[in-house]
């Protein structure tokens, strides 16, 4: 019964550290986009890097003959 009357006030503690830290990272920002992240990994980024549909992978290299 005795180590009870050291828990309680310990719990407090880390109760209000944690309480903390939430209100640190909720003034930081880093709540603001919950989604972002998740719709971000789903958009197609290499776009760019694939060739264009109509251009034909033997254009650049065509001999010329005279």
């Amino acid at each position: 019964m005795e180590v009870i009357y050291s828990l309680i006030p310990g719990m407090m503690f880390f109760g209000v550290i944690l309480v903390v830290v939430l209100i640190f990272s909720v003034k930081k920002g880093q709540y603001e986009d919950m989604e972002g992240s998740g719709n971000r990994i789903l958009m197609d980024d290499d776009e760019d890097m694939m060739p264009h549909p109509t251009a034909r992978p033997d254009a650049n290299n065509k001999k010329t003959t005279e």
